[in-house]
């Protein structure tokens, strides 16, 4: 006899429970939803409607790659954030709703209307850009990776969003070849975790994410040592910037982008109270008489 969409969604929680693992009932409702082409709607007013053999077999395998702690964005080959739905591979770090803090704050300093430019470094699957230009339909931007494959994926979230003509992709590491003075607003999410730390994190990012998203060198810092004079140098004056940060990182990332010549250097702190985004502008240019 099978499964219909109630019985499913609270036999594959028990199952993702009883391996202890975190987040139980949201993934395990993902999964049932992907595995049996079903709506958070269906789910609440049709749960009686019963699984076919070949979507049980779905969600069986989905679930024994869960336990294996594949992450539930890979399984299912997308991601939600902010208010859009990415595609998600391998090649990129799983967006996270502590980056949309980024999102956030780019989206309460230029109106609606205004057009503005923003660069995105480290694009990756372009969960922060393509949900600015999402909402900003003046603005364009330009993403940047090293790596052509995370371009891959952010090329195809921003044709599946209708963005591909407000977004250049462009592979390369960090701002060679940009222009002085170039963007309105820039945006990173740059490898932040010491080498040595990475191997203590949860099974889901250690053996799951690329290894080049995450590693920020011996003390986490090297990529903001680069960033910040050369964030500073690729903004027009007046332009802001927000990077991501580790929650121990806050007075060493301040320091670097205020030397470098940040003006109104600051960090916001994500939902966990946890400082997450250092952010700031650049200086208008002094006039000179």
């Amino acid at each position: 006899m099978s499964l219909n969409l109630l019985q499913a969604w609270q036999s594959a929680k028990a199952r993702l429970e009883a391996a202890g693992l975190p987040g139980p009932v949201i993934d395990a409702r993902l999964m049932v939803e992907a595995a049996a082409d079903a709506t958070r709607a269906d789910i609440v007013s049709d749960p009686y409607r019963p699984l076919t053999e070949e979507q049980e077999a779905t969600l069986a395998d989905y679930l024994a790659r869960r336990e294996r702690r594949e992450p539930v964005s890979h399984i299912l080959g997308r991601k939600g954030f902010w208010k859009i739905m990415l595609a998600v591979t391998p090649d990129v770090l799983t967006p996270r709703p502590d980056t949309e803090v980024i999102v956030d704050y780019v989206l309460k300093g230029w109106p609606e209307q205004m057009a503005f430019s923003i660069l995105d470094l480290g694009v990756g699957s372009g969960a922060i850009i393509l949900s600015i230009l999402a909402e900003r339909p003046a603005a364009k931007g330009l993403g940047v990776d090293v790596s052509a494959e995370a371009l891959a994926v952010a090329r195809e979230n921003a044709a599946n969003l209708g963005l591909a003509s407000r977004l250049a992709l462009l592979r390369g590491d960090w701002t060679a070849g940009l222009g002085d003075a170039s963007f309105d607003v820039v945006v990173s999410n740059p490898p932040y975790i010491a080498t040595d730390v990475i191997e203590t994190l949860e099974p889901e990012v250690k053996d799951h994410e690329p290894r080049i998203a995450l590693d920020g060198g011996p003390d986490g810092l090297d990529h903001y040592r680069r960033l910040a004079p050369e964030i500073l140098r690729v903004l027009k004056p007046g332009g802001m910037f927000a990077v991501e940060i580790g929650y121990d990182q806050k007075d060493a990332v301040e320091a670097l982008f205020t030397e470098a010549g940040g003006s109104d250097v600051w960090t916001i702190k994500d939902l966990s109270l946890h400082d997450r985004v250092v952010v700031g502008t650049k200086n208008p240019l002094e006039t000179r008489v």
